[in-house]
């Protein structure tokens, strides 16, 4: 027999349950490939643990099947080895993926991990935690918590991730005072939020400018102005829908190397759509190249 080259990590809390008709399809398809050794992800605080045992065990690929939260760790996890990372999209947004042109199909993304080409992969860093899309502070944090209680009452799906946007705006709303420093010039500002990007492709889907820093090697900060409850919500209303504008809705800064302390202590930090407390200062800096991902090779993608 075959010894499998493609390690396939399945998270079944993603988007797309494994009892949906489509992953249970793409899950048989995996199950009768000899190519692959499919793990299912039963425990989320397990991942780093499979991670490793993955890239032990020797496989040439590992594949995070899941989400952009899922994605995140299994790349965290192939920091500093030769192992090439694979995206199976089962998430809710899915940016990862379509920032590098592979399909939201899955059968067609499965298809990527052996037709494709590997390409080197730029991420984010917050305080030695990797970022694929973005890391934030304040207002959006808050969203994420609100987001998984929608979420266990009304399920995953674009439109239960809006309305929490909503509902946080009017129950959690406060603003941050904020001391920042982008590559050794420091301001201090009061904003509700701080919204760190590492993804050109997030940016353009939302309508903000900064893509353009982002390709040539910098960090996006988007500060949201001071502003009370009701403004908040006109904004991230138009950041849902479109007509988001630069200077009366948002401030940009891009650099290589980006601090904020908030003395606060320890703040809630969002990275890629999941929740963690870290200590302060939190310093976001951009790792070049950091890892190698499985891309169509008639391109299309946008992997820095």
């Amino acid at each position: 027999m075959t010894k499998a080259s493609v390690c396939v990590l399945f998270n079944p809390s993603s988007g797309k349950k494994k009892d949906d008709p489509v992953a249970e399809a793409l899950l048989e398809r995996m199950r009768n490939d000899n190519r692959i050794d499919l793990r299912m992800i039963d425990n989320p605080a397990h991942l780093d643990m499979m991670v490793s045992q993955a890239v032990d065990d020797g496989f040439s690929i590992v594949v995070a099947a899941g989400g952009d939260g899922t994605i995140a760790g299994v790349t965290s996890g192939l920091l500093d080895s030769d192992v090439v990372l694979g995206v199976l999209p089962m998430g809710t947004f899915n940016f990862v993926a379509r920032g590098l042109g592979i399909p939201e199909d899955p059968d067609a993304a499965l298809d990527v991990l052996f037709d494709g080409t590997p390409a080197p992969l730029t991420l984010g860093d917050v305080n030695g935690k990797i970022f694929l899309n973005n890391a934030s502070l304040g207002a959006y944090a808050t969203v994420l918590d609100v987001r998984e209680g929608v979420y266990k009452r009304w399920g995953r799906s674009r439109i239960a991730a809006y309305w929490s946007v909503i509902k946080a705006m009017l129950t959690l709303y406060r603003n941050l005072t904020m001391t920042i420093t982008v590559d050794g010039k420091t301001q201090t500002v009061r904003a509700p939020m701080a919204f760190i990007a590492s993804s050109a492709y997030q940016l353009e889907q939302y309508e903000f400018e900064g893509a353009d820093d982002v390709r040539n090697g910098k960090l996006a900060l988007i500060l949201a102005p001071h502003s009370n409850r009701l403004q908040l919500l006109w904004k991230s209303v138009k950041i849902l829908f479109g007509g988001i504008h630069r200077g009366d809705d948002y401030i940009l800064h891009a650099g290589e190397e980006i601090t904020i302390d908030t003395k606060r202590g320890r703040t809630l930090i969002a990275r890629d759509g999941e929740n963690e407390r870290m200590s302060g200062p939190y310093r976001f800096h951009v790792r070049r190249d950091a890892i190698r991902v499985m891309v169509p090779k008639d391109g299309g993608g946008d992997p820095d």
